[in-house]
Parts: C-alpha cells; structure tokens; sequence
C-alpha cells in the first residue's frame, strides 16, 4: 500500500509512541499551549484521532512565564503493567516529570518529579526496574545521555545519574530512547539541531547502561542532504513494533513552503517511516535513510488513509483541537458547539506573557479557508493567524468613538502595520472574516452587510519558523482584546476551516 507523510499535519513535533491493547498511542510536545501534550490513538499507524491531552489542570502544568519559548517539551509516552506513562520537561516551571494512568481516556496523575537535569527525558522498564534517561550533565557533570534509576512510585532516585553515551559525533545530542529488542539493547537520539541539519543516530549493546557501540553508517535517517526536497528537518524519532513484528519509527519533520524556499509555517509535523533489521541486528529506516511524502509498503495491510476535511465549531471540542494560550482564566470564555463567546481582560496577543481571551486551532495546512463571523460590544475582536507575539496577522473589528471599523494589521518583529481600515455603516457591529491560504500568500476578506471588501495579501514567510525562531508553528486564533481601555464581549459563529490541500496517492 502507499501512505502520504505527515501522518500528523501542523505543529505537533516531537512524536512519541507506544503501543497498548491492540491500538498505538501517540503524543507530542505543547511548550505555551493549553491543554497540553496532544493525546493520539491509532488503530493503523497511518490514521490518527486526536482523542484529547494528557496534562488538562493547571495543577499539571503552570505556563506563568512561559512565553514563546517555554512550556512543554518532548514528552515521551510508555505502557508498563497495564499503566501508561507520560514523561516530560517543563522547561519554565518544574522540570522533569512523569503522570500516569490505567485508563488511556481518563484523567492523569499529578505530577511525579526526577530530580535529573536535562530535557527530552524517556523510560525504560525491565524486571522491576524503571530507568530514567535524559540528555544533560550526570552526577560528575559530564555530557550525554544520562541514566538513573527510579523507583517509579515516587520518582525519588535509586541511583547516581551517569552518562551512558555521548552520542554519534553532531551537535546537540537529544531525544534518547532505549529499547530491547531480540537480547540486545538500542539507544536511539537526535543530533544536528531541530533545524535542517537534524538526523537520527543510534548505537547498540550487552545492557541497559553499555557500553554502545554506534551504528557505523549515522545518521540511520536525515534529509540533510536532499537539496530542493520539501520535507526537511528529520530527527526526534520513536520506535514501536506492530502486531505483526515489523519496526516502525515515528518522528518529526517540517514541510517548506516551496521545494526551494527555505520557509515552513506549519511547524515540525509527524511523520511515519520503516525500520528493517539486517542479520546482524543493525537497522535502517525510510528510503535509504530519508523520509519522503509518499511511502509505498508491503508492511502495513490495505487501509485507506483518511484525510481532515473540515473545522466547524460543530465536529471539534474545546480541549482538544482548541486550545488557549497559557494557564486561561475560563471565566473569560463561553464556548458551545455553534458559538464562542470571548471577554477581554489585562492581556492582549502581543504580549509574551500572560493568557488573553484567545482560542486556537493549529494550521495543518498550508492551503486551507478559513471563515468566521465575529460580532463585538466594546473593544477589538477578530481572526489571527499567530506564530508569536511579535510575528502575527490578523483581521478584525474595533469600536472607537465614531462606530465600528474594520481593519487588518500585520505584525512582523518591531514593525506593527494597520491599513484597509474601513468604517461599517452605522449600526453595524458584525462582519465574516476570511482567508484563503496558499504556500506563499494569506489573502485576507471580510463579508458585511454592504458588500464583499478585500483586505489584501500577506506574505507566509514572515510568520515562518526561519523567521520568528521559534519551536510551534502557526495556529489560527478567534480573540477579544481591549482598544482604548474598553472591552465587551465578542461572539465568534459560524466557523469553518476547510482543508483545500491536493493529496496524490
């Protein structure tokens, strides 16, 4: 059969798998967002359903401070005597940490702390024992990979945190996961940087802590080298075995937004690659070590891959394709399946910190429509295309002391831009904001009661990670703000983001 990579569109990066009770189970790294780390279930390998978040309580992750670049990081996902495990780093309030629990659609624990540094952590269970691995500086402050182990009731440490492996040779060694498979023992990571250079690399041994030897032909798997190819970026990979006995590797990926523009707005996405294993117990992955959009397979039985057409109000939930930004204050928002109804508070969508009203959906896309029919009181509500607080565009309605205007502003680094500012006729106080997306150009809209008006285009690139230098990607916001110390209440209706992306395969 042939499948289309990502399996996963949109900024989801840093994949993590397991496989429990007949289905697979997949999570990803959050960083500012709330809920946090994206909950997936599969049956295939191939189609996904997001079926919620593992951390849904602030309790579970305080974001105070978090800004664009804190948060979450890569989570790792594993089942152990009938319990599932979810390992983390809070890089701005905590650090490491573990939740658990027995039933997959249920709530989580509480956060379990490690007292070992580092990020990217993993877990290894075998004969009792919970091994807790991170990349950062072990207990003589040396370099690498580290491993302890933990007793897995308390978190509390049983053994010093000692370096296992210093990886293959590239920067930034991260992302180490360790497996047993047929006696002998894989530890798996990342190196080159989440950027172009990225590229998994392994090495293998006798037990839990080595000593490894590395695979003599690293990276296993990297696009470096693909010059002009679209997918970019590989690294940060899981590995899981299916029902059958075949090796399978999850891990990230990001998508240009031209073969040769070095852009990408979508973020680090999922992506599903082959694993074979030669006679020696070395394997490899993808096709001769890279990832391509089409993956043609004897490993996986004939089932059609399924592609998300539509987003409505109706057929999504809060808490689970939308999310807010940091911890929200819920007294903020009234939120059904037809309408949003969003108060402004102290924050706006400019500012690093803090939690405004504002609700999102990721971009999984990068040729999609989006409409909205936004209607205001007081204050400034509309449609933002967001990466950060200082790379964003948005369309909306402002109320001044003249009525309501229409207007769209473009904020690019120190530079914040508004034209197309248009009074509505008196009375008026509504609009449908739109856009139509392509790979290079937001093309922005709005309906009213007067007539069609377009609000011009705008360049994707300057919402691109290679630009705001960040580690999410675009999501697409409905948001009330105060203009002028004065806010009210907006609803936001009628709600569509429609996929118009051409799939061959």
């Amino acid at each position: 059969m042939k499948y289309i990579n990502p399996v996963i569109s949109g900024f989801y990066p840093d994949p993590s798998i397991c496989k429990a009770e007949g289905k697979y189970y997949l999570v990803c790294s959050s960083f500012q967002f709330f809920p946090g780390v994206p909950l997936y279930e599969s049956d295939d390998l191939v189609n996904w359903k997001q079926i919620g978040h593992v951390l849904t309580r602030k309790s579970q992750l305080p974001l105070e401070g978090a800004g664009s670049w804190g948060g979450i990081y890569a989570p790792t996902i594993r089942y152990n005597n009938g319990r599932f495990y979810m390992v983390t780093t809070n890089v701005t309030n905590g650090g490491n940490f573990y939740v658990y629990t027995d039933d997959i659609h249920g709530e989580w624990s509480e956060p379990v702390y490690v007292q070992q540094g580092g990020i990217d952590p993993s877990l290894y269970f075998e004969n009792g024992k919970a091994y807790f691995m991170s990349n950062g500086e072990d207990d003589e402050g040396n370099h690498g990979v580290t491993q302890c182990e933990i007793d897995i009731e308390t978190g509390k440490k049983l053994t010093p945190s000692k370096t296992i492996w210093t990886g293959a040779g590239g920067r930034f060694l991260e992302s180490p996961h360790l497996y047993k498979i047929k006696g002998e023992y894989y530890l798996m990571a990342a190196e080159g940087g989440t950027e172009y250079g990225h590229m998994i690399v392994y090495a293998k041994g006798k037990t839990p802590y080595g000593p490894f030897e590395n695979y003599p032909h690293n990276p296993v798997l990297t696009n470096r080298n693909l010059g002009g190819y679209e997918i970019q970026g590989c690294g940060h990979g899981d590995l899981v075995e299916d029902e059958n006995g075949n090796f399978w590797c999850v891990h990230l990926a990001f998508r240009m937004i031209n073969m040769w523009v070095m852009h990408h707005i979508t973020g680090r996405e999922v992506y599903l690659v082959p694993v074979t294993f030669d006679e020696n117990g070395w394997f490899t992955m993808g096709d001769n070590g890279t990832t391509r959009k089409e993956v043609e397979t004897d490993k996986l039985r004939d089932i059609r891959q399924e592609f998300w057409k539509e987003y409505t109000f109706e057929n999504t939930k809060v808490g689970r394709e939308w999310c807010f930004m940091q911890n929200p204050d819920m007294g903020l928002y009234y939120l059904d399946d037809h309408r949003f109804e969003l108060t402004p508070n102290e924050h706006t969508i400019f500012e690093a910190d803090g939690s405004p009203a504002f609700v999102c959906i990721r971009q999984k896309e990068m040729n999609l429509s989006v409409e909205c029919k936004v209607e205001i009181t007081e204050g400034e509500a509309g449609l933002v295309f967001y990466m950060t607080p200082d790379q964003h565009y948005e369309i909306a309605l402002r109320r001044t002391d003249k009525g309501v205007e229409l207007f769209r502003r473009l904020c690019i680094g120190d530079i914040r831009h508004e034209d197309h500012v248009i009074a509505l006729p008196q009375g008026e106080s509504s609009a449908m904001l739109c856009c139509n997306a392509s790979n290079f150009t937001y093309n922005f809209s709005a309906k009213t009661h007067s007539g069609d008006i377009d609000l011009g285009g705008a360049q994707t690139k300057f919402l691109s990670t290679e630009l705001a230098g960040n580690f999410t990607g675009v999501v697409i916001g409905l948001y009330a703000q105060k203009s002028e110390d004065k806010g009210g209440k907006a609803t936001f209706t009628k709600f569509k983001c429609k996929n118009l992306e051409e799939y061959n395969g």
